[in-house]
């Protein structure tokens, strides 16, 4: 049986190989620990991203908690001065009637006292003068309370402050859709009509 005689050249390229699969050995292996790296980086850049987002959510939450409790209070304050509002309205509107009706009860006295004045007088001309004084004494309380009578006699009829109840036939020309006469007169309050006039207009 014949040996090969050993090749000083296969020995030689022996450690060189053992080198090449070493160096190639490192490099997979460095290769794959940058993979690792970058797959780690991206990882840790993905929950960093999360926990910004959880962070701005959680902020949105507690602002929008914030809100609600802020519009909660403003509506409950609201609707206590929506409360308040129309009690104090009601109490004006009670009140003013209240100080109206106190006004004319001294008129309603004088009314008394001239009605037994007139049951024990024979002189129609005092009656007259007392009823007259008591009369004016009334529309001065009205005016003062801002009842004024409407105009209304000679003047163009107006709808918004005449109703007219007759039509009269006139000759004057003139005269036409003029108010004639006035059966039962207009009165506004605060410039606003409280009664319209009933009237007689020309035709």
């Amino acid at each position: 049986m014949s040996h090969k005689p050993n090749n000083p050249k296969d020995k030689k390229e022996a450690p060189q190989q053992e080198e090449a699969v070493l160096d190639d050995v490192q490099e997979a292996f460095d290769e794959q620990n940058s993979i690792e790296d970058e797959e780690n980086d991206l990882i840790n850049k993905q929950l960093s991203d999360i926990d910004a987002l959880n962070k701005q959510l959680q902020d949105a939450e507690d602002k929008l908690a914030k809100e609600k409790k802020e519009y909660l209070f403003l509506m409950a304050e609201f609707d206590n001065f929506r409360k308040r509002t129309v009690k104090e309205k009601s109490e004006i509107i009670k009140n003013a009637a209240e100080n109206v009706l106190k006004g004319l009860l001294p008129i309603v006295d004088d009314f008394e006292r001239g009605l037994e004045a007139s049951a024990k007088s024979d002189d129609p001309a005092s009656v007259r003068q007392g009823m007259e004084l008591i009369y004016q004494k009334l529309v001065k309380f009205l005016a003062a309370n801002g009842v004024k009578p409407i105009e209304s006699n000679g003047k163009p009829f107006d709808a918004e402050y005449h109703e007219a109840i007759a039509m009269v036939p006139v000759t004057d020309e003139s005269q036409k859709g003029i108010v004639i006469d006035t059966p039962s007169k207009g009165y506004t309050i605060n410039d606003k009509v409280l009664r319209h006039a009933k009237v007689a207009v020309g035709q």
